[in-house]
């Protein structure tokens, strides 16, 4: 992984295969012969043993040039629905009939993947646990392996052969989200392709420092983040809602041919700019008063809490009026754990000082 890299460097092939599938270090799809599909293992940071974590890669490159599309699904490795979205997408793409080409990357964080967990374990000083999407655009030279990888997956994969990237998510192992985008709506070209999305909210978010969403925001790429449900498994209905929109994207920038389906519009998705987050005071029990997608008032209560004897240690109300955008699934909570997001608009009221309005950790 010494060798030089530049933006016109070719595409190196490492000579090992997996699989039958060949591996590679770099990728340039400049090098790659038009109208057709590709598949290769990323070769990203070393284990400790010495071997490499590989990363599989799918490449539709058209016959005409056009956008380069990237869609990353496993930056966690708790998160499926990702992974069934993209690769129903990409098996709706002809490349003989494309005008562009799109990428798709998957698992990016493979030992969090293969036990299914969010964060990427680590031995090092005894072992810990490192959230990939809070590290890049990473760094080669890095104090911890993810930190490495994602410097690697970015030198050599992202930064030269990406104009526009969806990464699509998920929510977290024990909560569920709603069909979501965020996206920095201040950006005209980001506003327009989010609304392609037939989905049920969307925040105006103008990202979060270390995620790979805003790594691309830094280098000038349109970008946003698809959250597609809860973890750990797949949500049919929002997996079609979130191939629906890509589709959408891709007739947009005329990589393919088609008319524009549903879009945000059709679907009367919801726009906010601001998460009340409700965590638990105590710890019990918690028993949701409203669900997913749910419209509440400012004053409505929203969950309650018990104890082991069923006694009602806590109650939980909103301060704002908005629609609930993600939930705790588990019912056991701890104090400080999150038990609920609602999305709302800040120019339609002045929310509670005391309420915390911390951006998703979902993403």
């Amino acid at each position: 992984m010494n060798q030089s890299i530049s933006a016109e460097s070719a595409t190196v092939y490492t000579g090992d295969t997996i699989q039958g599938t060949a591996v590679i270090s770099y990728l340039n799809v400049n090098d790659l012969e038009p109208g057709k599909k590709y598949r290769f293992f990323f070769q990203g940071v070393q284990m400790g043993t010495g071997q490499h974590w590989y990363v599989p890669i799918v490449v539709a490159k058209g016959d005409r040039e056009g956008k380069r599309i990237s869609l990353t699904a496993g930056v966690h490795g708790d998160e499926l629905s990702p992974v069934n979205a993209v690769q129903r997408i990409m098996a709706n793409l002809d490349p003989a009939k494309m005008a562009g080409t799109a990428i798709a990357v998957y698992d990016l964080s493979r030992p969090a993947k293969e036990y299914t967990q969010r964060m990427w374990p680590t031995a090092q000083s005894g072992g810990s646990l490192i959230d990939l999407n809070r590290v890049w655009p990473g760094d080669e030279m890095g104090t911890n392996a993810p930190t490495r990888h994602a410097g690697i997956l970015w030198n050599r994969l992202f930064k030269h052969n990406v104009d526009v990237a969806l990464d699509y998510h998920t929510g977290a192992t024990g909560g569920d989200f709603t069909m979501f985008i965020f996206a920095d709506l201040r950006q005209p070209e980001i506003r327009q392709i989010a609304e392609l999305f037939p989905i049920e909210q969307i925040k105006n978010d103008p990202g979060e420092n270390g995620t790979l969403e805003m790594a691309f925001v830094k280098a000038n790429v349109p970008v946003m983040t698809i959250e597609i449900g809860g973890a750990r498994s797949y949500d049919m209905q929002k997996i079609a809602m979130a191939v629906e929109g890509s589709m959408n994207v891709f007739k947009h920038y005329k990589v393919i041919d088609g008319t524009i389906d549903r879009t945000s519009k059709e679907a009367g998705t919801f726009f906010g700019d601001t998460f009340e987050t409700i965590r638990s005071t105590s710890g019990g029990y918690i028993e949701l008063l409203v669900d997913l997608k749910d419209k509440v008032t400012s004053g409505q209560k929203v969950a309650i809490q018990r104890n082991s004897f069923g006694d009602i240690v806590a109650e939980y109300t909103a301060t704002v009026t908005g629609e609930v955008a993600t939930i705790a699934r588990d019912a056991l909570s701890e104090p400080g754990s999150r038990v609920m997001q609602i999305l709302y608009d800040s120019a339609d009221l002045k929310p509670d000082p005391e309420t915390s309005h911390e951006p998703g950790d979902d993403y």
